[in-house]
């Protein structure tokens, strides 16, 4: 990543979220899984948790969504992978923090994936519960389409 000139408000780690995703695809055999729904532009994003106890051993994301969304997936799944679900539900104030100077709809975005991560917990105690489902699904009460977008 030397000699490239980051475009403005970007910080390096960022760009190497962007360049570089981590925990992109599909994790085989997870605990659970979760998705998160915009329905007003169909975008969404899948989250796959891997748990070993309460130890979070695997992460992998996956979306339809902008970079925006594969940013914030990369930096959240690296930051909790190896954690407790402790530090992982707290983490999701972590990554709002990092995200403070975040748009409205950068914010949504964020919003997708930390609300997908929440749905792969609920399907991992549903399945603990004997509650048969493939995923658990959450619709998002906002969209990431601002009404910029709509008159464009």
């Amino acid at each position: 990543m030397q000699n490239i000139e980051l475009p403005e408000g970007m910080n390096p780690e960022t760009l190497e979220h962007l360049m570089n995703p981590k925990n992109y695809g599909k994790l085989e055999e997870p605990s659970g899984v979760g998705v998160a729904v915009d329905e007003k532009t169909g975008e969404y994003v899948i989250f796959y948790i891997l748990l070993d106890g309460e130890i979070v051993k695997g992460t992998k994301f996956a979306t339809n969504g902008c970079q925006d969304t594969v940013v914030v997936g990369s930096m959240f799944t690296e930051m909790i992978t190896d954690k407790d679900l402790e530090f992982a539900k707290g983490a999701i104030k972590k990554i709002n923090e990092k995200l403070g100077g975040a748009s409205p709809q950068q914010q949504i975005c964020a919003d997708m994936v930390l609300s997908s991560f929440v749905a792969s917990l609920m399907n991992c105690e549903n399945l603990q519960n004997g509650i048969k489902e493939e995923m658990h699904v959450l619709k998002m009460k906002e969209s990431c389409e601002t009404e910029e977008n709509e008159n464009e």
